[in-house]
């Protein structure tokens, strides 16, 4: 069931003619895509207001709806019908006209936006790059030019809107008829069409064919990032703006690390004996292994940070993210009797001093769970 139209443009049912036509004008001018593009739906917004103002404008409508509601429009044959229009830019063009922001004549269709897609090893996204893509994108034809016509053969002037490239087209409103101009449907908006149509497009200017680029990959890009490139996207019509190129990157996933912003994260496996007395262990970074130097005492869960040696922060010369080092401290397993001898021997010579650190209970749970 749709709102009351009284809700919809946010108005006492007793209001005037005067009250309702500027409170529709109002809202109407709020929901303007110009104004309002970031709501998707704008749209379908602003057709309920224009329904709302189309009943409460009308005296014999309003009537029938404070005493019927829609059913009593509907069965009276009086219900707006905001289909009628069509598009959104029709819709407020015919309420406002061609100046009322943004409707009227534009002149060529642009070309639509592409998107292609692109996979990086995690070592290629942490430096300056370069790819080859190859895509299948609407072009400008390589026999007429863009023109439409057969080389060789004339390009006359469009008989239908007289080289004017648009046409006055009566629009019936609220406000009663109101004229609106919109695109010749015949030249396009040219005001121009070939004698003879180019037998590759068939006059329309454009063709699909593959297109390859190469595309340069900042280094520190992250995974489900986009780079634009302007104007390398589909053909509009002729005279008209091309589109966007975006390329959407995806970076595989690292059986090193795992990837936290710009900083890196690996485990390093250390033996609980070398754990205690310290040692010297090879890490994992993305210029090659490093060896990396674990203090006597290290626990488990202990981050030791490598600065610096993260990936390279995106826009930013010379800055890079960290590598942080997780221990894993691993006890031994399958003990050789040997073995259990002698660490029977350390288990029996701990003291509480060599039991006891310096943390808290909350700092060794924190740790424990990586908080």
């Amino acid at each position: 069931m749709p709102r009351d139209a009284y809700e919809v443009l946010g108005v006492d049912r007793d209001a005037d003619e005067t009250q309702i036509k500027k409170a529709f004008r109002k809202l109407a001018r709020e929901l303007h895509p110009d104004v309002n593009n970031h709501d998707p739906d704008a749209e379908e917004k602003f057709k309920e207001a224009a329904e709302a103002y189309e009943i409460l404008s009308d005296a014999e409508r309003r009537s029938i709806y404070d005493r019927h509601g829609y059913e009593g429009l509907k069965r009276g044959g009086a219900a707006p019908d905001m289909g009628a229009f069509g598009s959104f830019s029709d819709l407020f063009e015919a309420f406002f006209g061609a100046g009322g922001g943004g409707g009227g004549f534009r002149g060529p269709a642009p070309g639509d936006d592409a998107l292609v897609e692109v996979t990086l090893d995690l070592a290629d996204a942490a430096t300056d790059s370069s790819v080859e893509v190859t895509f299948e994108v609407v072009d400008t034809c390589e026999t007429c030019h863009g023109n439409g016509a057969e080389p060789g053969t004339p390009i006359v002037t469009c008989e239908r809107c007289g080289g004017a490239g648009r046409l006055q087209a009566v629009q019936r409103t609220p406000f009663g008829q109101m004229v609106r101009t919109v695109a010749c449907d015949r030249c396009d908006g040219s005001g121009k069409i070939p004698e003879q149509p180019c037998a590759r497009c068939a006059g329309r200017g454009r063709e699909v064919r593959d297109r390859t680029l190469k595309v340069d990959v900042p280094a520190g890009i992250s995974d489900g990032q986009r780079i634009r490139l302007a104007g390398r996207g589909h053909a509009g019509e002729p005279g008209g703006m091309p589109g966007d190129l975006y390329v959407r990157v995806r970076v595989r996933e690292d059986a090193r690390f795992v990837r936290d912003g710009d900083d890196l994260i690996c485990a390093l496996d250390v033996p609980a004996p070398l754990a205690a007395l310290g040692t010297t262990l090879p890490v994992p970074t993305l210029e090659g292994d490093e060896d990396l130097d674990v203090p006597a005492g290290t626990q488990p869960g202990e981050v030791i940070t490598l600065r610096s040696r993260g990936m390279p922060v995106l826009q930013r010369p010379g800055r890079r993210g960290d590598l942080k080092v997780v221990i894993d401290v691993v006890i031994p397993l399958r003990l050789r009797p040997e073995q259990q001898e002698l660490l029977q021997q350390l288990a029996d010579s701990l003291t509480d001093d060599n039991l006891r650190g310096d943390e808290s209970l909350g700092q060794k749970l924190r740790r424990a769970l990586h908080l």
